[in-house]
């Protein structure tokens, strides 16, 4: 819990890992469950190494978490926390004493800044920490956190585990200022559990002060590349004479790189045997920079539980610790998803609902998308319908092809037209060219966060092949996993599709999917959409509303749902009680399914939901982002459509440009007849196999609504995606 009065109030997590017991003895060095290490606290959101930031670090950690603490000395020897030698890097120093910088040299390089040998501790307590890391949130610097003394901190937060790291001992030496005095005083008052650096001789000059003490010391490695200034000798160097290490070191702290490294492209290759030969020689492991808001190799899908995994679970090794600036994520892998197999079983909730297969990981609607769905452990394999020139329905996840294929690269781009009522600006679309045409363009991979230099998979961004409505039949038919009957769905955000569905077929199940933020729906509204509908799907923000990347609270929506008995499906999970998820990592989700902790009896806090608005109540009045506008409420009107227009036949469309086939004659279904070759756009007609615990296939079609395409159009384009159902999908048991 966060308290708006002081700051952060403290709940220490009473939970042990004692589920990781299956540690072997050749994995980590005694067999032990891995380290947190929360690096200046949760420094990943509050400024690093302030009070808030180690609070919550507790608050969040498994209950054995070790708080990290990089110790500079002031002008008058004391030691503070702070992450970095020169001031000005996380805190408003600059402000306070504008004309105290100064040039040193450092390791050799002339550095500029502004540095705590200038400063006695009394001047410093009047310097208030930010966060130093420009692309995190600055909205909690309003708070003026002070700069803690080692002593201070301590006493403040009594943490289970204390690691200070000692570095630039000879940088302090030159100014007349010791570390080793310094941790010698300081060890007679605190218990100080390890003690890093990344300079051999300042370790082996306290070593035997140590050697009968729990204190551990660690030698810490910086890039391989650079220097430790009290040797000369590269880290890289040093690397290859642990022996020599261990002569006055129990262990050491090595970048992840070293363990796991990644290649000029962000792709991980072989691990090293680093682990193995320091456990060889006894010397116990632990990885650095495990950092959420960095972008890591893409291996690991932007799961950065799955990178921690690979450090601690994998059939090779497992390192002794890991230092995180976010210890909630080692946490949780560590006692709730480490060690659990892939065949394992997990809750029935929520439904896992891939968005355009896996197109987290390969180009939206690919065949490689919707296999590495399959084997993700997807529950719902969904299809986005488009109609082609002549007929042919296919699997794409927009209308218009620019969005998720190289169509501006081919000859195709003399089809470029603008229609207003799908789109803003122009756009080739579907029903433009032949299958043919389409199948022979190469799809791309979206990126929907490439504004924020986020890219997915760069390796298969053209990999995979588009494919046909039939064609993903097959490819659901041939999964082991997905068998089984047929089950027909109807999504659309149109009440008038439903209810014609609603009359047409009793036993299809029918999806209304709200298309805005709401936040509450009457319950009128709801009785309403419960005539035609038997379940909802609505947006995240209309669940938990956001403000700048916060959450603000929580809306009524999902109860108000449930108590009318109307499952729904979104993007949050634990909280907010929905029924399932949609996403482009459905790995992701399946892998929070199988995790032990949701078995517990009180889940731990690193695996409790959020608490909406309580980071809003630890942010000052000055740095507080102006308020939004709520969401409206649906209301009846919203949802109240006129009925579908009667059924009028369709003249097939020739053909008059190069590339394109001409149309199919027409088909005949019941009473109605439909054109292989529609003139106007059919958009978001989804088709979800999937195969839960009654093992069925699932279809859902929406339905797009334009002033150019006759909604009696999109009913006929529905009718033949039943119809391909029927002929594609297995047979009932």
């Amino acid at each position: 819990m966060i308290s708006s009065d002081s700051g952060a109030s403290l709940t220490v997590s009473k939970y042990m890992p004692i589920d990781f017991l299956v540690v072997k003895e050749k994995d980590a060095l005694k067999g032990n469950a891995p380290l947190v290490i929360a690096r200046g606290g949760f420094s990943g959101l509050f400024p690093d190494s302030s009070s808030a930031a180690y609070s919550l670090a507790l608050m969040t950690s498994l209950s054995n978490v070790v708080l990290w603490c990089d110790v500079q000395l002031s002008k008058d020897g004391a030691g503070i926390c702070f992450p970095d030698m020169k001031l000005e890097n996380a805190s408003d120093i600059s402000i306070v004493f504008k004309n105290r910088n100064n040039v040193y040299l450092v390791n050799g390089v002339s550095t500029p800044g502004w540095f705590s040998v200038d400063f006695t501790l009394t001047d410093l307590e009047t310097v208030a920490l930010n966060q130093g890391v420009y692309s995190r949130s600055g909205k909690f610097d309003g708070n003026l956190f002070p700069i803690l003394t080692v002593q201070e901190m301590v006493k403040l937060t009594r943490p289970p585990g204390l690691w200070l790291n000692l570095q630039h001992d000879v940088f302090y030496t030159k100014h007349n200022l010791s570390m080793r005095n310094f941790v010698l005083s300081v060890s007679k008052s605190v218990i100080v559990d390890y003690i890093s650096s990344p300079e051999v001789a300042f370790l082996r000059g306290v070593s035997q002060r140590f050697k009968a003490t729990k204190t551990k010391l660690i030698f810490r490695f910086l890039e391989k590349e650079e220097t430790d200034p009290s040797t000369n000798q590269t880290y890289g160097s040093l690397l290859n004479n642990l022996t020599f290490i261990k002569t006055f070191a129990s262990g050491i702290l090595v970048p992840k790189g070293y363990i796991w490294p990644v290649n000029k492209n962000s792709y991980l290759e072989s691990s090293t045997l680093v682990v193995q030969n320091a456990h060889k020689e006894g010397l116990e492991v632990f990885g650095s920079d495990f950092i959420n808001d960095i972008p890591f190799s893409y291996n690991y899908s932007y799961d950065p539980i799955a990178e921690v995994l690979n450090f601690i679970d994998n059939d090779a090794f497992s390192v002794d610790g890991v230092l995180s600036d976010f210890p909630i994520t080692p946490s949780a892998a560590i006692d709730c998803f480490a060690h659990i197999g892939k065949n394992a079983s997990g809750q029935e909730k929520p439904l896992i609902i891939s968005y355009n297969g896996a197109s987290g990981d390969y180009p939206s609607c690919t065949d490689l998308a919707y296999t590495k769905a399959i084997s993700d452990g997807v529950d719902v394999l969904d299809c986005n319908v488009q109609m082609t020139k002549d007929g042919t329905p296919i699997c794409l996840s927009s209308i218009n092809l620019m969005d998720s294929t190289k169509v501006a690269q081919t000859p195709f781009s003399t089809f470029t037209t603008t229609i207003t009522e799908l789109q803003k600006g122009s756009g080739i679309f579907t029903f433009n060219l032949t299958w043919e045409d389409i199948r022979s363009l190469t799809p791309a991979i979206s990126n929907p966060y490439s504004t924020f230099r986020l890219s997915r998979n760069p390796a298969a961004k053209t990999a995979g092949k588009l494919v046909s409505l039939s064609d993903f039949l097959s490819i659901a038919k041939e999964a082991n996993s997905l068998s089984g009957g047929v089950l027909i769905g109807i999504e659309s955000t149109n009440s008038s599709v439903l209810k014609e569905f609603k009359e047409k077929k009793k036993n299809y199940e029918l999806v209304y999917r709200v298309d805005e933020n709401i936040r509450d729906a009457s319950d009128a509204t709801i009785e309403d959409i419960k005539k035609f509908a038997t379940s909802v799907v609505i947006s995240k923000d209309s669940i938990y509303p956001e403000n700048k990347a916060f959450i603000t609270g929580a809306t009524d929506i999902v109860s108000r749902l449930k108590k009318n008995n109307l499952p729904k499906s979104t993007h949050f999970v634990t909280g907010a009680g929905i029924d399932g998820v949609i996403t482009s990592f459905p790995q992701t989700a399946a892998s929070y399914r199988k995790n032990r902790c949701l078995k517990y009896k009180n889940a731990p806090s690193y695996m409790s939901p959020v608490q909406p608005g309580s980071l809003m109540q630890v942010i000052t009045s000055d740095e507080m982002p102006p308020a939004l506008a709520p969401y409206p409420v649906l209301t009846e009107s919203d949802v109240a459509e006129p009925p579908l227009q009667e059924v009028a036949p369709a003249t097939p469309a020739s053909s008059t440009n190069a590339g394109t086939t001409a149309p199919a004659p027409p088909h005949q279904t019941g009473n109605l007849e439909l054109p292989h070759a529609l003139s106007c756009p059919i958009l978001l007609c989804s088709l979800w196999p999937f195969c839960c615990y009654e093992k069925v296939y699932k279809i859902t079609c929406s339905h797009f609504r334009s002033p150019v395409c006759p909604s009696s159009t999109a009913w006929i384009f529905c009718c033949l995606v039943t119809e391909l159902i029927q002929i594609f999908s297995p047979k009932p048991q």
